[in-house]
């Protein structure tokens, strides 16, 4: 459920009121409950960064990072297009009035059905990494506008993927032979660096072996219009693009190139705080986390209210996650412990203040590969979400997002 404020604050300014927004909160939920801020501001100013910096790259915002119908609608909004990877994922965008053009299946190996289903409501673009996806697609999609997803050197990013998807340079000829064989219409090349890239020379690599598929395409018989430089930017990811200075080499403005890209955390990471709620405690003997490294020392187990089960699912993916809280005490070894029966669900060993059972505890920038996460197991409740947003960014957003509170609120309502 999604309950939206207006509110003169924004982003860590509106946390700087966080009595505020907790005198509010606890009138309406129990303390067992965990609960986000989101920040719509935030994801408006994303997307003007993104304007500015990279002006000629169409931003298809990935609906796995956060499916949050806020997000999705603030982003229809602004003019966004949408990465999908499954047809749930793509009846959820259509469903808030997105056409089909403005849609990726960015999946490389797809159930049939989702192909046939993309088929049937008019989504084209797709990508394919072999030959059997090739097959397939011409069985489920034959006009289908494809992308190739080549495989390229991520080891400069913190979580890769070149060794699940992209198709080897020396098997791009191949496999463009193929397509040429089956009469289907590739239009371009993809890409992904891997998430939270820290060197602009991966972008600079990737992009010219995406110009040397273009020039083996061309050869084949294809003229590729289409480059997807994929997703996974940090905060930096944008100056690391345009850094690289290879867009404007091997695909300058006057190529008739369309550039997009596949975004998720650059736009929602920051715009969310999770708060959990200390539930239980107990102090236990540890030697790892001693203080000065020899003997033992204690440590304070904190049970939460989320976990491993839920939004912590896949840590690797916040490697700089580190809770903080609104105490200012001395800080002594603690360790956070997610609310099940799993006897793995354990959130992080780490130092921080001392806590009392009731206290809160706020993780800043989750909003990325968190929200869509939570589970069953146990039964505990998921996590609620409130939206904030300030009076002039809601008059920007216009109609749209009213209209989208007032289906929220219908849905909400006939769900009792």
């Amino acid at each position: 459920k999604n309950q939206i404020y207006m509110s003169p604050f924004s982003g860590i300014s509106f946390l700087g009121q966080i009595t505020k927004l907790s005198s509010t909160v606890t009138n309406l939920l129990p303390r067992s409950v965990p609960f986000y801020v989101g920040n719509l501001d935030s994801v408006f100013e994303k997307h003007q960064k993104w304007q500015t910096l990279l002006p000629r790259v169409t931003p298809f915002y990935a609906v796995k990072c956060n499916n949050n119908l806020a997000v999705l609608r603030t982003l229809s909004a602004l003019g966004t297009g949408f990465d999908c990877a499954s047809k749930r994922e793509i009846e959820m965008v259509m469903s808030i009035g997105v056409t089909p053009d403005k849609i990726i299946y960015a999946h490389t190996t797809k159930p049939q059905s989702h192909i046939r289903y993309a088929c049937a409501q008019g989504v084209d673009m797709m990508t394919f990494d072999n030959k059997e996806e090739l097959l397939k697609i011409t069985r489920g999609h034959p006009n289908a506008k494809l992308l190739l997803r080549i495989a390229v050197d991520d080891s400069k990013s913190q979580v890769k993927l070149s060794t699940k998807f992209g198709a080897t340079l020396g098997t791009v000829g191949s496999l463009l032979k193929r397509a040429h064989e089956l009469d289907l219409d590739v239009k371009g090349v993809s890409f992904h660096v891997g998430s939270l890239c820290t060197d602009s020379v991966a972008y600079r690599w990737a992009i010219e072996e995406a110009h040397h598929v273009f020039e083996q395409a061309r050869l084949i018989g294809f003229h590729l219009d289409l480059l997807d430089i994929g997703g996974g930017f940090s905060g930096h990811g944008l100056e690391m693009v345009l850094n690289s200075k290879a867009l404007d080499e091997f695909f300058p403005a006057d190529s008739g190139v369309r550039v997009i890209a596949e975004p998720g955390r650059y736009f929602v990471d920051s715009a969310f705080t999770l708060a959990l709620n200390v539930f239980a405690r107990k102090k236990v003997w540890n030697i790892l986390m001693s203080a000065d490294g020899n003997g033992l020392d204690t440590m304070i187990m904190y049970y939460v209210t989320d976990g491993l089960h839920g939004a912590f699912g896949i840590n690797k993916l916040h490697p700089d996650m580190k809770p903080f809280v609104l105490q200012h005490r001395a800080q002594i070894p603690v360790c956070y412990l997610g609310p099940t029966c799993d006897s793995a669900d354990r959130i992080m060993d780490v130092w921080m203040p001392e806590l009392n059972i009731g206290d809160w505890i706020l993780v800043d920038n989750f909003g990325a590969y968190t929200i869509p996460l939570p589970t069953d197991f146990n039964g505990f409740e998921k996590p609620t979400i409130y939206l904030v947003v300030t009076p002039q960014i809601w008059k920007m957003l216009n109609f749209k997002v009213i209209v989208w509170m007032l289906s929220e609120r219908e849905r909400e309502r006939d769900s009792f």
